[in-house]
């Protein structure tokens, strides 16, 4: 039993040994020029963000003006239906008077009106004046219903083009949606990630102003400057005695799969940078899973609570972790929290569907003193946080 609990420890050192502990070494030069680059690329994404908006406020004006063509089209085709019915009650009514005119110069009832009221007459005159009677009311019945069966099928002739039209003006809306909605998810995605892109410009800014304000030299390794300052001041941190899981009993609910893709446009990771874990217990307190001191607490781009701990390796170098969703903060930056203080308790805050913990461990943090951009953070800095902690599917100790 002995024995196999110093193969466990020797395995857990060598995959610590075998973890890269540190990003490329910086000069407080080099990373101005970084810092300048990618503010650059950050204002790139604003500027895009901004011009996605203005097309879409554009595409919202032409939906609406759609809507109104749709409407006043919808009325026109109502209104032609009701000339159509008119003209149908007309031919009706016209046919009804012609047939009274008739039965008023006839002199008997048949079969055929007109032949019996033509030769029903007295004298060739009186034949010749019936018959031209009989061909004007002919005519004259015959070039009503012409006319009103020709008005008839304009009307429908409109219809139809009013029906084709209002076809293509709802094609042309579902066009301008589905493009809406891709502008909208564009603009969603180049939002995406944590923190903000505002958020991510000044940390940027104030990282770099953090290392020049510690007096580190211009051509200084800028995180050697920072253990070297801290250690003068006697500000180094204990080093981690063991790692533990965040809470005290649980499950996972989504693993780490790392930056599986960098989308060089909108500057965001397509992956998952940490391990989500939840337990039946909604509101269970969290604990960091080794001693160091509070980095960070903030509420992110999407309004989750989050805490940040730094810890000290046994060769000097730095490792972060974050736990964020958080539902309360109790712990302050600078407090120093062992393996039992409890940082807060689980929550649903932010971009969540659910109360859990999402937890990083990464080798920088992109805040003031972590040594790094969000890019390289969320693109090399992560690690799997099983490299460090054990998490099987359900546990109930840590």
């Amino acid at each position: 039993m002995k024995s196999l609990k110093i193969i466990s420890v020797l395995l857990m050192l060598l995959t610590l040994v075998a973890l890269p502990m540190s990003t490329k070494a910086k000069t407080i030069t080099e990373f101005e020029a970084e810092v300048k680059k990618y503010t650059q690329n950050l204002e790139n994404v604003k500027s895009q963000i901004v011009t996605n908006e203005a097309e879409v406020a554009k595409i919202k004006a032409n939906i609406s003006s759609i809507e109104v063509q749709v409407k006043n089209t919808e009325n026109e085709i109502v209104s032609l239906q009701t000339e159509i019915d008119k003209s149908n009650e007309e031919i009706k009514e016209k046919s009804e008077e012609s047939k009274k005119i008739i039965e008023y110069y006839q002199i008997s009832n048949g079969e055929n009106i007109y032949l019996e009221y033509a030769f029903g007459a007295t004298s060739i005159t009186d034949m010749i004046y019936r018959m031209s009677i009989v061909e004007q009311l002919t005519e004259y019945n015959d070039k009503l219903m012409d006319e009103l069966e020709a008005l008839i099928e304009k009307n429908k002739k409109q219809q139809e083009n009013l029906n084709a039209k209002k076809k293509e003006l709802e094609k042309s809306k579902e066009a301008l949606i589905n493009q809406k909605l891709k502008l909208d998810a564009d603009s969603a995605a180049l939002k995406a990630g944590v923190p903000g892109i505002e958020q991510q410009i000044k940390a940027a800014q104030s990282q770099l102003d953090f290392y020049k304000k510690l007096g580190c030299g211009q051509n200084e390794d800028i995180q050697a400057c920072q253990r070297r300052i801290e250690s003068q001041n006697n500000q180094s941190i204990p080093s981690v005695n063991g790692y533990f899981r965040p809470i005290e009993n649980g499950y996972v609910t989504q693993w780490y799969t790392g930056c599986g893709t960098w989308n060089a446009k909108k500057r965001v990771c397509s992956g998952h940078l940490g391990i989500d874990i939840s337990s039946y217990n909604k509101s269970i307190d969290v604990y960091p899973i080794a001693a160091g001191i509070v980095f960070a607490r903030y509420y992110d781009s999407a309004r989750a609570l989050v805490v940040k701990i730094k810890h000290k390796l046994d060769n000097g170098t730095y490792i972060y972790s974050t736990y964020a969703h958080q539902r309360n903060f109790k712990v302050s930056v600078g407090q120093y929290v062992s393996v039992n203080t409890s940082i807060g308790q689980m929550g649903s805050t932010g971009n969540s569907s659910g109360p859990h913990v999402h937890l990083e461990v990464t080798n920088c943090d992109w805040n003031p003193g972590g040594g790094c951009l969000w890019e390289s953070y969320s693109r090399y800095g992560t690690y799997n946080p099983t490299d460090f902690v054990r998490f099987p599917s359900s546990w109930t100790n840590r």
